[in-house]
């Protein structure tokens, strides 16, 4: 894609002019220039894209209050109505999919196909809250107490903030923004400082529907080019719930930081997640799974395929399969049809990419395929597979990168307690034709991650599911089934409707009135 056609997508998604860092409902963008502008490059090329002007403090202070105010009365508009809001911003999605789609790859690197999936992402999240705004329900109890009805129901928190990564610069948003606004909240977005302009744009088009309809601004976002106002945030205590994506290592200072004030985190963090391949596994299922998993957004997801556990009687086979196919993957301009696998991020990613495959190497592990730097423009290295063991340091780390670590094992008990063995726990697959292995991956004794699949890889998730993981990936769940809960708060109710005053459990307490 020419600048002149990038330039026209991005004027087409109202980013003529490029110098907001902050919006506020009540004062629109914020004028303020004190700050150094924020270089945007595309991965792929190493060319400007544009240049965008992160928010002062003055800016974070009128955004929080101003979300505040919005929360205060977006809470008094029936769940339903809210529902209706969300459901205008999916059509506005819906007409700006192809632009938006095309933005993320501009900004992000991924191919055009994915980020037009992550952009239907956000549209199948739309249309799930939408329903879900119908079904805010509580339960009914049965009180010990005649005469007594028990009930809980939830109530929105106030302001949510949002902080999402560069590898999914909208979708992880419209999740937690989505839920939220449904909920009553008011919501803040705090976007990776790498792809910021994906999030004005979808800010853009969140400004139509406010203003449009006259509606409180409920959808707000403040950039950072560093992390100033970033720990601001994470220490706001008018900010209820700090809805967090990124690396572990961050995410753990800021649990920690929220906890201190006792205010509520939801952590999506790192994932080193493995697929297990069972001496019955159909490998026609399994190689091709396996390579979107560890390939796909040029393995930048917290989702990516990076350990193979294979069962020796397949092992050698599987490997052939996966370094044929490897060989098959197109590198280049994620705009470009028929591309497979776009750039890193940036030159830090290609340095550790490089650090990963020396490490790997010098601990004793084969290079079935790739573990180079590719001489060209842009921030692209080959797709690597390495035959390595499972205690190695280096394969116990998550590795922002397409870098798939094969690893033979005897048995499927085996291959489960080493993909146990494992700090995080998101995402992990097994592929099998034999039910008696299905079903003991998927029981209380098999994967201890927060997603077990079976016969399809680890990556590609639908909304209708909660996602999230356990350990190092922290706990969180958002999307689909009761992930709604963590936007609100419960209470419960009891009502006393007869002319008596008796207590729980029998107590007895007189006094004369």
């Amino acid at each position: 894609m020419s600048s002149a056609d990038s330039d026209a997508v991005l004027k087409r998604l109202g980013l003529q002019a490029l110098n907001p860092g902050a919006f506020s409902g009540t004062r629109g963008w914020s004028s303020a220039t004190d700050a150094a502008l924020l270089n945007v490059r595309n991965p792929a090329s190493g060319l400007l894209l544009a240049q965008v002007r992160p928010a002062s403090v003055q800016d974070y202070e009128h955004v929080v209050s101003s979300a505040a105010a919005a929360a205060a009365a977006w809470r008094e508009v029936p769940a339903p109505r809210r529902g209706e809001a969300v459901r205008l911003l999916g059509e506005e999605l819906r007409r700006h999919k192809s632009d938006l789609g095309t933005l993320v790859s501009l900004e992000n690197g991924k191919i055009l196909a994915e980020g037009l999936g992550e952009v239907q992402e956000m549209i199948d999240i739309a249309d799930f809250a939408v329903g879900q705004s119908r079904m805010l329900y509580g339960l009914t109890m049965h009180s010990e107490r005649p005469q007594h009805r028990m009930s809980e129901q939830w109530h929105p928190l106030g302001v949510v903030g949002i902080i999402t990564a560069f590898n999914f610069p909208v979708a992880v948003w419209s999740w937690n923004a989505f839920l939220g606004a449904i909920c009553g909240n008011a919501c803040v977005w705090k976007p990776s400082p790498k792809t910021p302009l994906s999030a004005l744009a979808v800010q853009h088009l969140c400004n139509r529907v406010v203003e449009d309809n006259k509606l409180p601004p409920i959808f707000q976002l403040f950039i950072d080019a560093g992390t100033e106002l970033a720990t601001r945030f994470v220490d706001d205590r008018r900010i209820a719930l700090i809805s967090f994506t990124g690396s572990t290592e961050v995410g753990r200072r800021v649990g920690e930081r929220v906890a201190a004030r006792l205010g509520k985190s939801l952590l999506e963090l790192g994932g080193n997640n493995a697929v297990i391949v069972d001496e019955t596994a159909n490998l026609d299922l399994a190689v091709p799974a396996i390579v979107f998993g560890a390939v796909g957004t040029a393995g930048q997801r917290c989702t990516t395929t990076r350990r193979v556990f294979a069962h020796r009687a397949i092992a050698t086979e599987l490997e052939r399969r996966l370094a044929h196919a490897y060989s098959q993957v197109r590198i280049g301009d994620p705009l470009e049809a028929g591309t497979l696998m776009g750039p890193l991020i940036d030159r830090l990613a290609v340095e550790r990419y490089q650090a990963a495959v020396s490490s790997a190497r010098s601990s004793g592990g084969e290079l079935l395929y790739g573990g180079h730097v590719l001489d060209r423009p842009g921030n692209f290295v080959e797709p690597t597979i390495i035959r390595a063991s499972n205690d190695w340091p280096i394969v116990q780390t998550e590795t922002f990168a397409p870098l798939l670590y094969v690893i033979p094992v005897e048995s499927l008990a085996a291959a489960i307690a080493e993909q146990n063995a494992s700090a995080h726990g998101l995402s992990s697959a097994l592929f099998t034709d034999r039910l008696q292995n299905a079903e003991t991956f998927l029981s209380a004794a098999g994967s201890d991650c927060g997603i077990a699949n079976i016969n399809l890889g680890t990556s590609g998730a639908e909304i209708g599911g909660a996602f999230g993981g356990e350990k190092d990936t922290g706990g969180g769940r958002e999307s689909g089934s009761d992930a709604w809960k963590a936007y609100m708060r419960r209470q419960t109710n009891t009502v006393n409707w007869s002319r008596a005053l008796p207590l729980a459990q029998g107590i007895e307490f007189k006094v004369e009135s």
